[in-house]
């Protein structure tokens, strides 16, 4: 999971806010504060100033209303004014003029006296010549100061309106304007060291919230990896700390439900893995997610090369099929996966997996290998066309005689003896072919027994090649590859006479007139080999693995005319197998046929019958 950065933090944004709240709660106050403050240092500075100029402007009153006659010692109005002047004038009171009615500024307190005696057309002295005061504040071009600059009348005696001269006064207010600096830089650094604190404190109790949290979601990241053993910390009784608790008792909860989930995990695994079917399991959008081991060995697939393939491509049915198909008629579908050396026929049944609200979760798909039934009942339905055709034929022809017989073939001496014959012939075909499927059936029966006896298989062999020797009635000769050593074996005599009957008549029908049979024995490690060769017409490459199987025929026409009922070969492989052995042939078509089977062959038997 992706690490939170720190400006993207809860911890960030709460102490930020934690500040920022605290610093318009400074601000606000400040302002009101300075505000309030300001206007009450302006207030206290202009009352005391006002009283200052009115005593003032009472003093130059008095001074301007006396009789010069009054004033001795060379003291002239002018000159008590400008003291007067003089002594008001401090720190604050930068100028102060006085002018007389005719608009002549009669003294000053600035040092340069060069303006005493002269007019002033200042029209703020003039509006205080006819009795209006004047009062604004300014900024000093030449001092850069902040000034307050007043001009008032000065009346007769102060108690009539009559003006008699006008007072100009310049008071700075730099000593109001640096108290308030001052005061702003308490307050400034009052509001820094109250944000730091409050930023160290938000920290810290940031940390009280983001800690547990932080731990929770390191604990998030372990459940999500699997591991249900780590606890979150509890740092408190608080709602933290019970979230922290609670948190923990999930996991307890979620392990359990793992362990449940897991256990029975383990359990339908074990059961798909060991199932002989199929199962193929998909998600909703028909993407393969479970497939067991029978599966893959029926499709001839890897499981390396199943990374999102479809469950239609898998099945190779896109040209068919779709998953919504699929999804809609849930039929069972016949698939021949196979090729020709390895024929495969799968019948696949779905379902779907539905959940309770009715959303389809995906498809199960349960493979059957069907290739042994699609191959018994393949064989079931040719055996009873092979058992029908073989019974019509013969009964075909016994109709057909007999009916010929029945219409009066009967009365021709010469012609009847000839038509019974066929049908006694015919008749005896069909007992021959009834006992041979009688045969047959009792050797598919797992009750069959047969009846084994110890016997030396040399004598026993040259015995029937001579019975055979002796009632052949075609030029063809006989070969005898024999050992003159005893081969005793544990045969069941009756089954094995049946067995070389069988191929021996197959050699001597196919063999052209002054060919020959060869007989083999050849002793191997445990078996005794039997070969038994011909100089016949051969058999196709294609069907010299087919002439065991039953009703077989390679030239059916010619079989028939021969009189063979195509079981004879099919009931000495199932004899030979009841014995332990094997059966296979060996043909190059034109140049003839050796059929090999083997007996179990055990040397130390053999030594305790010597």
């Amino acid at each position: 999971m992706k690490k939170v950065r720190f400006f993207h933090s809860i911890q960030f944004k709460f102490v930020m806010i934690y500040v920022l709240l605290i610093l318009i709660a400074m601000q606000i106050i400040g302002i009101y504060f300075v505000k309030e403050l300001e206007t009450s240092l302006k207030s206290n500075f202009e009352d005391s100033l006002s009283k200052r100029i009115s005593l003032l402007v009472y003093n130059i009153e008095q001074e301007m209303s006396r009789d010069p006659k009054e004033y001795a010692d060379g003291k002239t109005p002018a000159g008590e004014i400008t003291t007067i002047i003089r002594d008001f004038v401090t720190d604050e009171i930068l100028e102060v003029r006085v002018i007389d009615k005719n608009k002549n500024v009669i003294a000053t307190s600035d040092i340069n006296q060069d303006i005493v005696g002269k007019k002033t057309s200042e029209e703020m002295v003039l509006r205080a010549l006819v009795g209006l005061n004047y009062d604004n504040y300014f900024i000093d071009k030449d001092s850069g100061q902040r000034v307050r600059v007043m001009t008032l009348p000065i009346n007769e005696n102060n108690f009539s309106d009559k003006p008699i001269g006008a007072i100009y006064i310049v008071a700075s207010m730099e000593e109001v304007f640096a108290q308030m600096q001052i005061i702003n830089k308490i307050f400034a650094t009052g509001t820094i060291l109250s944000m730091v604190i409050t930023a160290a404190l938000g920290i810290f109790i940031a940390r009280t919230i983001t800690r547990p949290m932080s731990d929770m979601r390191k604990q998030a990241i372990e459940l999500a990896n699997g591991n249900f053993s780590r606890k979150v910390k509890v740092y408190g009784e608080d709602e933290i700390g019970q979230l922290a608790v609670t948190f923990n008792y999930l996991t307890d909860k979620l392990d359990e439900a793992q362990a449940t989930t897991e256990g029975e995990r383990r359990k339908l695994a074990s059961v798909i893995a060991h199932m002989i079917e199929g199962v193929i399991a998909t998600n909703r959008y028909g993407q393969v997610i479970l497939i067991n081991n029978p599966a893959l060995e029926m499709l001839d697939v890897s499981r390396e090369t199943l990374t999102n393939i479809s469950i239609t491509k898998l099945l190779n049915i896109e040209d068919t099929h779709t998953f919504e198909s699929i999804l809609d008629e849930q039929e069972s579908l016949i698939l021949d996966s196979g090729t020709e050396e390895r024929p495969v026929i799968l019948r696949v049944s779905f379902s779907v997996i539905q959940k309770e609200s009715g959303l389809i979760d995906g498809v199960i798909a349960v493979l059957y290998d069907i290739t042994e039934q699609e191959k018994i009942e393949q064989e079931r339905r040719e055996f009873v066309a092979n058992v029908s055709h073989e019974l019509r034929t013969p009964l075909t022809t016994m109709r057909s005689y007999l009916e010929a017989l029945a219409d009066g073939a009967w009365k021709d001496d010469e012609i009847a003896p000839q038509f019974l014959n066929v049908t006694q012939t015919e008749t005896e075909r069909m007992i021959r072919l009834v006992n041979d499927l009688l045969q047959l059936s009792k050797l598919d029966r797992t009750e069959y027994r047969i009846n084994k006896d110890f016997v030396n298989f040399t004598v026993f062999f040259d015995k029937i090649i001579d019975r055979f020797e002796m009632t052949k009635s075609q030029h063809v000769s006989f070969v005898r590859n024999i050992p003159k050593e005893a081969l005793f074996v544990e045969i069941d005599t009756d089954k094995i006479t049946q067995v070389l009957d069988n191929i021996i008549s197959n050699a001597l029908k196919y063999s052209p007139e002054g060919g020959k049979v060869t007989f083999t024995i050849d002793k191997l490690s445990s078996d005794i080999q039997i070969r038994i060769k011909d100089e016949g017409v051969g058999i196709p490459k294609e069907s010299v693995n087919k002439i065991f199987d039953r009703f077989y025929r390679v030239d059916k026409a010619r079989t028939r005319k021969l009189g063979g009922t195509g079981l004879g070969l099919a009931i000495a492989k199932e004899m030979i197998l009841a014995h332990g052995g094997d059966i296979w042939a060996q043909s190059v078509e034109g140049q003839g046929t050796t059929v090999f089977f083997t007996i179990p062959y055990n040397p130390e038997q053999e030594d305790e019958w010597e």
